[in-house]
């Protein structure tokens, strides 16, 4: 499926990245580089499938999820006869909103198994429920599926640190809701990972209320569904806000990257605007005219908020804003830019996993 085609589009045009169910700042749990897995809650592999050099799907069966669902690896060098024990450093690659764990190795032509850099590092591509938003959902109050943060990381992770070659040395980046998800995870669980990178992420939701409501309308689904209601439960909303989690990110490398909405150098004459979504556009601050991408606009604004608020609390931030839309080329050129950064935190001051 080419990502030009209005349906990819579409499914890639909101990153809307909220989460749900608030757990309190004194139940977050420290990551520590040594740590024991914590328990997997019932999660198990049920089946696994060799579908392209060094990829390996995964079937996971998820009480978190109420249903099956799939992880991604691209496996490193010596992965196929690991001995008990053996782990590599991760990186967790994280998608947008449409949650489709293959569009890092099938729709951005990333071309990640060239790259001599991941030849010896775990890449994990979780899948996530349409719009889950990296989030255990609030579901006025009740809780239960989509438990996204719960799949992935109370029950994924342990899997992959068990039995799969999965070290404690970890790093995550991210398309989109990805971006904001590998931040809220960081921000909510210090030490789980080591660096994040974000590109198009919607890293400050509380900026943009609207936003979220406008997208998930759009697609006929409860907005508040997710963290409630922004006024009513607010104090949900910032527990997985990374502006509001910013103290929490201080001693975590972060980079940030984001078009500005207009066409950029890796648009191809002619690319048309995004499609319309109602209720998008704050009409109190509306888009500038040359604007096509309203989507990359928000993003934009709401990653040059969060890397202020970083700088502000003294935390390692690198930004990278530019002329550009909400599009997989972007965030390919992007993951390659960070990469660097991303591998030097995965390997300082301790070395190698396993």
């Amino acid at each position: 499926m080419s990502w030009h085609s209005a349906r990819l589009r579409l499914r890639l045009l909101l990153p809307l990245v909220i989460t749900g169910f608030l757990l309190p700042a004194e139940g977050s749990v420290a990551y520590a580089g040594g740590d024991t897995p914590a328990p997997h809650h019932g999660a198990r592999v049920v089946a696994e499938e060799d579908v392209g050099e060094r990829l390996v799907d995964l079937t996971v069966d998820s009480p978190a999820l109420g249903r099956t669902a799939k992880v991604r690896l691209l496996t490193p060098d010596g992965w196929e006869d690991r001995r008990p024990g053996r782990s590599w450093p991760v990186l967790y690659l994280l998608v947008g909103g449409d949650g489709n764990y293959k569009a890092w190795t099938e729709d951005y032509d990333a071309r990640l198994q060239e790259l001599p850099e991941l030849r010896d590092v775990l890449v994990v591509m979780p899948e996530m429920p349409l719009f889950g938003f990296y989030s255990d959902w609030y579901n006025d109050g009740r809780g239960g599926p989509p438990a996204v943060e719960t799949f992935h990381l109370r029950e994924v992770r342990p899997l992959l640190e068990r039995h799969y070659g999965a070290g404690t040395h970890r790093v995550a980046a991210g398309e989109s809701q990805g971006g904001f998800g590998g931040l809220s995870y960081a921000g909510r669980h210090p030490g789980l990972f080591r660096a994040v990178a974000s590109y198009s992420g919607y890293v400050h939701p509380l900026q943009h209320p609207h936003a979220v409501r406008a997208g998930m309308t759009a697609l006929g689904l409860d907005w508040k569904a997710v963290w409630g209601d922004p006024v009513a439960q607010r104090v949900n909303w910032e527990a997985h806000d990374p502006y509001h989690l910013a103290d929490r990110l201080r001693d975590t490398p972060v980079h940030l990257s984001s078009g500005d909405g207009r066409a950029g150098v890796l648009n191809p004459p002619g690319t048309q605007p995004d499609p319309e979504v109602p209720g998008l556009e704050d009409p109190s601050d509306p888009f500038p005219d040359d604007v096509i991408s309203p989507t990359e606009t928000i993003m934009e604004r709401e990653s040059r908020a969060l890397a202020a608020r970083l700088e502000s609390v003294g935390a390692p931030v690198t930004t990278h804003f530019y002329p550009g839309t909400h599009d997989p080329p972007y965030w390919v050129r992007e993951f390659r830019r960070s990469l660097p950064m991303l591998l030097r935190a995965l390997r300082d001051a301790t070395g190698h996993d396993g």
